[in-house]
């Protein structure tokens, strides 16, 4: 995980060929003044292995062609990023801040390679390029991106004029999350971008009339000091919050002051992805939508079945592996769990954890893979999978946030699914965290996550927020298991998990919220598969952008084993009514593949728990409807989750 950002001042940029950005001459954004030294203070939170600044300054030849030139400055950590240069027409701003989670050796970013092109990069890469056991991502994404075309006459496919694939064929390639900045100076060209479900945060401010800065960052540094209401006109005049969510893409600004009376002008180009596999799941459409009779016949025939052999295999002592519901689960839950699993595999091998980390912590000591947990169906086989792929002397922590004490549900729920995990994998010595909060608790904290989840701005995002970065800081309480005495002490603990396993997608994949049980009694089949591929079109700009933001704060890595290409591949391939048939009752028709899968794994009692948002599991929702309305049944009545927060009053 990483921390990256671009600032660029002084060149004229035309963004009217991006369709997400508005290109009103009237446009402007929230009255912030972005402070440098608060930019790298959040990054750095994000990254607190290394902080790097390079700045590149464009200047114009002395010749009527106006060619540009450009030299790199490098700065120290402490160096003020403030200083002008008046012979400058522009200058580009790169700043990396590194949370190192692969590689033999340290790495500072921004890299500057020989042919003094830069790149910041947050991501990794699981697939699609092939990288030695010990490399760098970024690494090997630099040296990769070295060797593409440059002539700009080729901006995808492979370039007949200097025989070299293109830049936008590297990006589409790559399996994994991932944001990046990146300067390619013999075509003075500026690449950023961020992977196509938007699995690595990427915001962006787009100049405005009263703002010309265009900056992209990971992290919003500050809560802004006023906002208008987005999309509210006041004289004509369009206000904005000063950031946005960067769509999903690959994006090339062009450096040019041919034709521009001598002004340097930046040229906004957005790319498609180029590879065909990756296109198919962007477009998220499913050929099996609808099922005939028979199919829901032969289909609820195979439930009834399996409902009994659960039932009887739940009363014995037998191990899952020889179970007889194996038999009657279809071949496609099969498949979904082999592939999942090798999700897993990918996220949490040993060789993707930067062995400097592990030499500094003795090896009983050190727990390389932690998991966001409830004790709900997504975690517990996010859970029993992390168990089948990590060395079994490793302890694995299972990060559990309640604002209710030992009362919220995903308290209890967390202590029930400890027990089945230590039934399904009694060799493994798990280690369940309490995080207690309390609402009222938490004034400076509250604010500290209003500024990461911006440009998101709901009291639903707040409370979700606040138990992600709650949960992923994994500051809690642990039960002594090796007290002599027969009592377990509840001893102070925190994890220094750097990864995180979240859950993350499994819900719009699989048809886990109530709005899919609405759009199912409204259209049928056909009405859910499109409320359903709604949330994976939208899922960058809802979920995905803030819940890293929150995370990664932390100084950890969220991994996401549900949102793997493969694993969206296979599930798309599976027909709609396996998986999920909302005919049937909460806590069995909906995610009915996922809890399958849990049966594979011998979580009969996961199986069938009902799904429930984090926000109400851990009962952040009631103790801010009370604070902020008076009671649940007044936030209710004001639909709360979707109200927007003032960000003048004073929520903490």
């Amino acid at each position: 995980m990483c921390g990256i950002a671009l600032t660029v001042s002084g060149i004229r940029i035309h963004i009217s060929s991006t369709p997400f950005v508005s290109t009103s001459s009237h446009r402007q954004s929230e009255n912030l003044l972005l402070c440098l030294d608060e930019l790298k203070a959040a990054l750095r939170r994000r990254g607190p292995d290394s902080l790097g600044v390079k700045k590149v300054i464009l200047q114009h030849n002395v010749s009527c062609e106006y060619q540009i030139s450009s030299f790199i400055q490098h700065h120290d950590d402490d160096t003020l990023l403030c200083s002008e240069n008046k012979d400058a027409d522009g200058e580009l701003q790169f700043i990396g801040a590194t949370l190192q989670l692969r590689g033999t050796v340290p790495l500072v970013q921004p890299l500057v390679d020989a042919s003094r092109n830069i790149l910041v990069y947050n991501g990794e890469i699981f697939g699609g390029l092939e990288l030695a056991s010990d490399c760098n991502d970024a690494e090997f994404l630099m040296k990769t991106l070295e060797g593409c075309c440059s002539c700009g006459s080729c901006l995808t496919g492979y370039c007949v004029k200097c025989g070299k694939g293109s830049i936008t064929d590297v990006l589409s390639t790559i399996k994994g999350p991932w944001a990046i900045v990146y300067w390619q100076e013999s075509s003075r060209t500026l690449w950023f971008g961020r992977d196509a479900f938007g699995r690595r945060s990427l915001l962006v401010h787009w100049p405005t009339e009263n703002d010309s800065t265009f900056v992209l960052s990971s992290v919003s540094p500050v809560s802004p000091a006023q906002q208008a209401p987005e999309n509210e006109a006041h004289n004509g005049i369009e206000f904005r919050s000063y950031w946005e969510e960067l769509p999903c893409g690959i994006y090339s600004m062009h450096m040019d002051a041919s034709n521009s009376n001598g002004y340097l002008v930046g040229d906004v180009q957005i790319h498609e992805y180029t590879n065909s596999i990756l296109k198919e799941l962007i477009k998220w459409e499913r050929f099996s939508i609808e099922p005939s009779s028979e199919n829901l016949q032969t289909s609820n025939h195979k439930f009834s079945r399996r409902q009994q052999d659960v039932h009887s295999a739940s009363l014995e002592t037998v191990q899952y592996e020889a179970d007889s519901t194996q038999t009657a689960i279809p071949m496609r839950a099969h498949m979904l769990l082999n592939v999942l699993k090798e999700s897993v595999i990918r996220r949490t091998s040993l060789y993707t954890i930067y062995q400097e980390v592990i030499s500094g912590i003795r090896h009983e000591k050190f727990v390389p893979v932690a998991i966001l947990f409830s004790g709900g169906l997504d975690s517990m086989i996010l859970a029993a999978l992390l168990d089948q792929c990590l060395d079994p002397s490793y302890e694995i922590d299972l990060l559990n946030v309640s604002f209710d004490g030992e009362l919220a549900p995903d308290r209890k729920s967390a202590k029930a699914g400890l027990k089945e995990l230590k039934r399904v994998a009694p060799s493994r010595r798990w280690r369940l965290v309490e995080i207690d909060a309390y609402l009222s608790d938490l004034g400076f904290e509250t604010s500290h996550v209003m500024s990461l989840i911006n440009p998101a701005s709901t009291y639903m995002d707040l409370n979700i927020g606040i138990a992600l970065w709650l949960a992923s800081g994994g500051d809690g309480w642990v039960f002594d298991e090796d007290d002599n005495n027969g009592i377990h002490a509840r001893i102070k603990y925190k994890s220094n998990a750097r990864i995180l396993l979240v859950g993350s997608g499994a819900d719009e994949q699989c048809a886990g919220y109530g709005r899919h049980r609405t759009s199912f009694r409204r259209g049928s089949w056909l009405g859910l598969h499109e409320e359903m591929k709604l949330d994976m079109q939208r899922i960058w700009k809802r979920n995905l952008g803030r819940d890293d933001r929150c995370i990664a704060d932390n100084g950890k890595e969220a991994r996401f084993p549900f949102l793997d290409e493969d694993v969206i591949r296979v599930l798309l391939d599976i027909p709609l009514w396996e998986v999920a048939n909302l005919d049937q009752p909460s806590g069995i028709g909906d995610k009915k593949i996922l809890r399958e899968v849990a049966e594979l794994l011998g979580l009969y009692e996961a199986a069938v728990l009902p799904k429930r948002a984090i926000q109400f599991g851990s009962r952040i929702a009631r103790e801010s409807n009370r604070k902020n309305f008076g009671s649940n049944r007044a936030a209710n009545q004001a639909s709360a989750g979707s109200v927007r927060i003032c960000r003048k009053s004073n929520f903490g």
